[in-house]
Parts: C-alpha cells; sequence; structure tokens
C-alpha cells in the first residue's frame, strides 16, 4: 500500500485522478434503484442507533416511516419522543412488555411479538411507507418467537420501493441471505462489562 503522504504533489493528483476514474466508472453501473433490505446485527452497541440515523434521513427526504419495537415496550422510548415532531409522517409503535428475562412468560412473550410483526407487515405491506424499521426482531426469531420463513415471505409482499431494517443480534443465516446490506457490529469493550457502568439516558436509552 502506498503511503499517500510520501508522494510527490503531482503523484497525488495523479493517484486521486485515476481513484475518481474509477468511482465514475462504478456509479454509472450502479443505476438500479430499489427497496432494500437492511440486517444490523452482531453483539457490539450500536444497531438501533444506526437504524435510526436512516430514520432521521429518511424524514429528512419527506419520506414516510413506521418503527415498529420489538421487545422493547416496558418503556417510553427516548427516541419515540425525539421523534414524535415529525407527526403524521412517522408511525412509532414500542411493543412487547420488555425484556425476557423481566417478564418470565415465554407463552405472552411469543404473543406479543406476534403481535407486533402484524403490525410491522402492515406497513411493510404499505407502498405509502418508504422505510420501516422492524427494531430488535432479529433477537425475537432467534429466540424462536417468530418463524423465520414467515418473516422470509413477508418480505417478499413488500414494495419494491420501501426500504425495510431489521436490527438485533444473532440475525438468522436465511435472513442474511436474503439482505442487500448486512453490517455486523462488533463488540470490542462495553462499560457494563468491563468497568460496572450501567445503562445511562442518552446513551443506552
Amino acid at each position: 500500500m502506498v503511503n499517500k503522504t510520501s508522494l510527490s504533489p503531482k503523484q497525488y493528483q495523479q493517484k486521486m485522478q485515476q481513484r475518481k476514474e474509477v468511482q465514475t466508472r462504478r456509479l454509472a453501473q450502479a443505476s438500479k434503484e430499489k427497496g432494500l433490505i437492511i440486517v444490523n446485527t452482531g453483539d457490539g452497541k450500536g444497531k438501533t442507533t444506526a437504524a435510526l440515523g436512516m430514520v432521521i434521513r429518511a424524514l429528512g427526504h419527506g419520506f414516510r416511516v413506521a418503527i415498529v419495537q420489538f421487545i422493547k415496550g416496558s418503556w417510553e422510548p427516548a427516541e419515540k419522543v425525539a421523534l414524535s415532531r415529525w407527526g403524521e409522517q412517522l408511525e412509532f409503535y414500542a411493543m412487547g412488555e420488555g425484556f425476557t428475562w423481566e417478564t418470565q412468560d415465554k407463552e405472552r412473550d411469543i404473543e406479543n411479538v406476534q403481535v407486533a410483526w402484524e403490525k410491522g407487515l402492515s406497513f411493510i405491506r404499505n407502498k405509502n411507507y418508504q422505510l420501516v424499521l422492524l427494531d430488535e426482531i432479529n433477537f425475537a426469531l432467534k429466540l424462536g418467537y417468530l418463524d423465520v420463513d414467515t418473516v422470509l415471505e413477508g418480505l417478499s409482499k413488500k414494495s419494491i420501493t420501501t426500504h425495510v431494517i431489521l436490527t438485533g443480534r444473532g440475525a438468522l443465516p436465511p435472513l442474511i441471505e436474503k439482505a442487500d446490506l448486512v453490517t455486523e457490529m462488533s463488540l470490542i469493550k462495553h462499560p457494563f462489562r468491563e468497568q460496572g457502568v450501567r445503562a445511562q439516558p442518552g446513551i443506552e436509552f
């Protein structure tokens, strides 16, 4: 790999020109537009946060957006409060009754996940929504509270222009295979595990 700082101004200009030509060719070849299936997974922090960044971007473009949060419904998410100013442009549903180790009722958890999925599916099928976020659905799939084939079938019914983001650790292989864009967040350090720092407002919730 060439160290750019060791190049002369002329060499640097030539190298950047070559990069520009490559990028121009790539952009010319990437002429398709389609609604994407996006998966944010992995043990690291930031899956939902990254998805919410896309939500804000979509809202900024004037798109209609729907968010369905699986499992997190035992508290009022701060992001729901922050995004409430978008009015009818955004639908936000924090569903479920909280973490499974808190509810300790598997049958009720499964029922809540099914209800959340039906809500999410109603937006996926609605062509008026350009972005649908299914937050923590991967974890529900991993636990077996929702069948992956059911989700894949639902995704196949989405509008060609609708983007769907699915977040949560442990994304199943069939979902990863179906997705257009998959990002895995890796855990390197975490203050809870290493320092005993509890979850804090503005950071975790």
